[in-house]
């Protein structure tokens, strides 16, 4: 039913560009096919915070249609394939599917929890655990659906959407990669990150899988079963 409406739909926006933005009326919910997104919001002097990543097979905002007007904006890192779903995706799936409206249910639910895990990780983690966090965090979505080759990923981020997703400044940035470069952490090339020892960084980066709930099973068992 997903592929139905999302074969009719879909469209594809370059690099470096909004899919829409803080203030539009929202009409449509987004699902990455294809490439990588961002959410964001922008002060006025052009100072910018990335909210979170959106990788392939994310729904971006799956309630927006409940808003009056979007109060954050949608942009592309890469050049993105996108559908375009529209409400009568969701009544429709609400109304017959169980088993995929529980399965939305779920994704709003972890997308939550990485959302108060960049909370975390802005307020009290230091650079290098702020970084390699962000970085096991990607790496283990991207394994999750597919995405990694051995220990190898896409990795299509600047400095400057690192700097904006973690807090740090361009410079900072720079320094934390030379330093997870130099302990043998992670090695950028080519828009590909290695992480030679996943372990390791989860370790420096103060990191625990649990918030992304990979098991994707939301049944609670009894201690009898």
């Amino acid at each position: 039913m997903l592929q139905r409406f999302a074969a009719q739909s879909v469209r594809t926006v370059p690099a470096r560009t909004d899919i829409s933005q803080e203030g539009d009326k929202p009409k449509d919910v987004h699902l990455i096919v294809e490439g990588w997104a961002y959410r964001y919001k922008e002060l006025e002097d052009g100072r910018r915070q990335i909210l979170s990543l959106f990788l392939p097979g994310d729904i971006c905002d799956q309630n927006v249609f409940i808003l009056r007007e979007m109060d954050h904006s949608i942009g592309t890192i890469t050049a993105v394939r996108v559908a375009e779903l529209p409400r009568a995706f969701f009544d429709e799936i609400s109304a017959g599917y169980p088993r995929i409206a529980a399965a939305l249910r779920w994704e709003t639910l972890v997308n939550a929890a990485i959302e108060r895990e960049w909370t975390m990780n802005l307020g009290q983690r230091n650079a290098i655990e702020r970084m390699a966090h962000l970085l096991c965090e990607l790496f283990v979505r991207l394994e999750m659906t597919g995405l990694t080759i051995d220990n190898t990923c896409a990795f299509p981020l600047t400095q400057a959407d690192l700097a904006e997703a973690t807090g740090l400044s361009t410079v900072h940035v720079n320094r934390t990669l030379q330093q997870l470069r130099a302990h043998d952490l992670i090695a950028l090339r080519c828009k590909t990150l290695v992480v030679p020892d996943l372990d390791r960084l989860m370790r420096t980066g103060l990191f625990n899988p649990n918030y992304l709930h990979r098991e994707r099973d939301g049944r609670q068992h009894d201690a009898s079963e």
